[in-house]
């Protein structure tokens, strides 16, 4: 049964979700359809964008803050700096939610510091007031689905990598490199 579900999901024969909406993103009928629209997350839309268009993200963080200085505020750390400056020249020329996207650089390179560690116990009293970063919790699927994707593209090019790289060493020769690591591991170079 679950196959089958699988096989026509998206599909006209699907009677729960919208298959024009699974297409297209758009659906004549709006909200009156009697079908599901399945919307991705915003997290899940802006990790995306980012990686395909600027480069490798290594980490995304949504603040949930109410106070002017955090509410909206999204910090996307980028695997190279150059893929960060290229995002922030592109991003300043954005809308979004009919408002301008407000993008720049930031010194913070650990964001656990800037996090709430109260809120994160579940005992913060200052809500979303609260000068520290209160964080939008985002499923263990969808982490896994948006971070382990990239993990497995870079295992595959490292692997690739460290293979060149050991036939590399075997055609120099092994004797030079055994001796030179026994140099090391005694103290003399």
């Amino acid at each position: 049964m679950a196959e089958y579900l699988a096989s026509i999901f998206g599909t006209e024969k699907d009677k729960v979700n919208c298959s024009f909406y699974f297409k297209i993103g758009a659906c004549r009928h709006g909200d009156r359809c009697s079908r599901l629209h399945n919307k991705p997350t915003f997290s899940q839309e802006v990790f995306t964008e980012m990686e395909e268009k600027y480069g490798d993200v290594e980490e995304m963080n949504v603040c949930d803050n109410l106070g002017d200085h955090l509410v909206g505020n999204v910090y996307v750390k980028f695997r190279r700096e150059e893929d960060a400056e290229k995002a922030v020249l592109d991003l300043n020329n954005r809308w979004f939610n009919s408002q301008p996207i407000h993008a720049e650089l930031s010194p913070v390179t650990d964001f656990r510091e800037a996090c709430c560690r109260q809120y994160e116990m579940g005992e913060c009293t200052r809500g979303g007031f609260c000068n520290f970063m209160h964080l939008k919790p985002i499923s263990r699927e969808l982490r896994r689905e948006l971070y382990g994707r990239r993990r497995k593209r870079h295992r595959s090019r490292s692997r690739s990598r460290e293979r060149h790289s050991r036939s590399r060493d075997r055609s120099r020769g092994g004797r030079e490199r055994r001796r030179s690591r026994d140099r090391e591991r005694s103290g003399r170079f």
